[in-house]
């Protein structure tokens, strides 16, 4: 087994190469003056927990991690918009976004469809070598629970707080799941507010635009889906230049349901599909600490 570990490792990393230069070559050339919306942090070989200090530092930000009443939006009244109305949700439902660093969390994962061997290999070969969206592949990965630390970046000044970090990691091997940077952000070619995700990868990042949309229960829903460039979705940017970037839009969407049971537990079904196939299901259990 060890003495494969380089051989897998080697694997990841010539895949992840693969995938930049696919992007690289086949994406839409943007200028970033012109889409500041698709901007945010990037990465090196390896993304770890240092992903946010680096990104504090290089911007002369201070960092404090799990900062009392901190969560992933500053004001989850942000995401009002014409198509959705924060105040019909559910007031604890709001707690959480904006005090995430009060709740714990724990998450089961269910894979489904034909779809699941190839996100397994991707997930083993690039994610786990460079510490990014490494979603767990067997419910066992996370039985022991999962680590979540808010990370808050703000101007020395106390001022301009451009992102949340969300750092969510496993108790029994402390591997990375997903290094995240939230905000709150309208795309180009979409009229309302969205939640902005930023996942660095090595030269780039994927970064996701989902739509709020109210339920009549007062739930309410993420959706990572839209019509193309400009709209709600999923890009994989690859950096170019200093000035200039290279994007892709692709065909995976997220639907991210939070919730109350009918035991008032909060809890969200996040849901993955790829071409409309569904391949992934993580479930969360959300408690106040």
């Amino acid at each position: 087994m060890q003495q494969a570990q380089p051989l897998i490792m080697k694997a990841g990393l010539c895949l992840e190469w693969l995938i930049q230069q696919w992007v690289k070559y086949t994406g839409r050339l943007v200028q970033i003056d012109d889409a500041i919306w698709l901007t945010g942090p990037t990465g090196t070989s390896k993304i770890g927990v240092e992903i946010y200090e680096s990104y504090a530092k290089n911007r002369d930000m201070n960092i404090e991690v799990n900062a009392p009443d901190s969560g992933l939006l500053a004001n989850f009244h942000d995401l009002n918009g014409s198509e959705f109305i924060s105040d019909q949700v559910d007031q604890g439902i709001r707690d959480f976004y904006e005090r995430t660093v009060d709740y714990t969390i724990d998450v089961w994962s269910q894979w489904s469809s034909i779809l699941q061997p190839f996100a397994k290999v991707l997930i083993t070969l690039v994610s786990r070598q460079i510490g990014q969206l490494n979603l767990p592949l067997s419910p066992l990965e996370t039985s022991h629970g999962m680590n979540s630390d808010i990370i808050s970046m703000t101007s020395k000044d106390g001022g301009n707080k451009a992102y949340a970090g969300w750092l969510r990691t496993t108790k029994s091997t402390h591997a990375i799941i997903y290094a995240g940077f939230y905000t709150v952000c309208t795309p180009a070619s979409y009229p309302n507010p969205c939640v902005k995700v930023v996942f660095p990868l090595p030269g780039g990042s994927t970064t996701v635009f989902l739509r709020p949309q109210n339920q009549s229960d007062g739930s309410f829903k993420l959706i990572s889906a839209g019509h193309g460039f400009g709209t709600p979705g999923y890009y994989r940017i690859h950096q170019i230049s200093e000035n200039a970037v290279r994007v892709k839009y692709l065909p995976l969407k997220e639907v991210i349901h939070v919730y109350h049971d009918d035991q008032s537990t909060l809890r969200t079904e996040h849901t993955f599909m790829f071409l409309n196939l569904k391949f992934l299901t993580l479930h969360y259990k959300i408690c106040p600490k």
